[in-house]
């Protein structure tokens, strides 16, 4: 077996123990039972919002609080000195990470298509290319803020923080159809905000538009080489 294997079995373990996962799973579910039992089968919003936040959660509190409560306690300082190297517990929870927001969007589409009898996307190329850019978006701003913070508690603070304006200008606390014009506008530009609207796009059987493809691409690649180029290991 080898090191990320059983780094990862070990990984897996302490994650399904910690509460703040089990509750980046069921918020947004309880959001899609609660409104989504008001509203006709064939909607297309609510299902592509819940899975943005389900996502932005993992990535900006999860990742980002699990990381640098881990270069609090030494853990990846005394890797170092081990045969597991501090970019194995990197890539290790990447994985485990994505795992997570994986989970949590298949138990909303599970529930969505059964229970609710919510529409979905007849392709999965365009579903798979929205969630896999999306996601590396909303990872890149949780690297960063893990690289940047001081101690879990203030990546934690500032995952939180950074969470509701972001939420806010996606259209996933206000529909962006409600929100000032201007502010939509933006919001599509954001990084949670372009992974809303393409998901949206395709839910509602059209090609997302390859700029807000190109936006969360540019998103993941930028801020990904800033988190490396701050990242501490201690």
């Amino acid at each position: 077996m080898s090191v990320i294997t059983k780094l990862t079995t070990v990984e897996l373990k302490l994650l399904a123990r910690e509460p703040g996962s089990v509750f980046t799973v069921l918020i947004p579910l309880f959001i899609l039972v609660v409104f989504g039992s008001s509203i006709e089968p064939g909607d297309t919003v609510l299902l592509p919002m819940t899975l943005a936040i389900a996502v932005g959660l993992v990535g900006l509190y999860q990742l980002p609080t699990t990381l640098a409560t881990y270069r609090e306690r030494g853990i990846l300082r005394r890797l170092s000195a081990t045969p597991v190297r501090p970019g194995s517990m990197l890539v290790v929870q990447l994985i485990m990470q994505f795992v997570l927001a994986l989970a949590a969007c298949g138990l909303l589409v599970a529930v969505a298509g059964t229970v609710l009898g919510a529409h979905m996307p007849a392709q999965a190329g365009p579903v798979a290319a929205a969630f896999l850019l999306g996601t590396a978006a909303m990872f890149a701003v949780g690297l960063l803020i893990a690289a940047v913070a001081k101690n879990g508690r203030t990546a934690n603070g500032v995952g939180v923080l950074l969470y509701f304006p972001l939420a806010y200008l996606a259209g996933l606390m206000q529909p962006a159809d409600q929100m000032p014009v201007i502010l939509a506008r933006v919001g599509e530009y954001t990084p949670l905000g372009a992974f809303r609207q393409a998901l949206q796009d395709v839910w509602a059987g059209v090609s997302p538009n390859p700029l807000l493809l190109g936006v969360m691409a540019a998103y993941a690649v930028i801020i990904s080489l800033a988190a490396a180029r701050f990242f501490r290991w201690e």
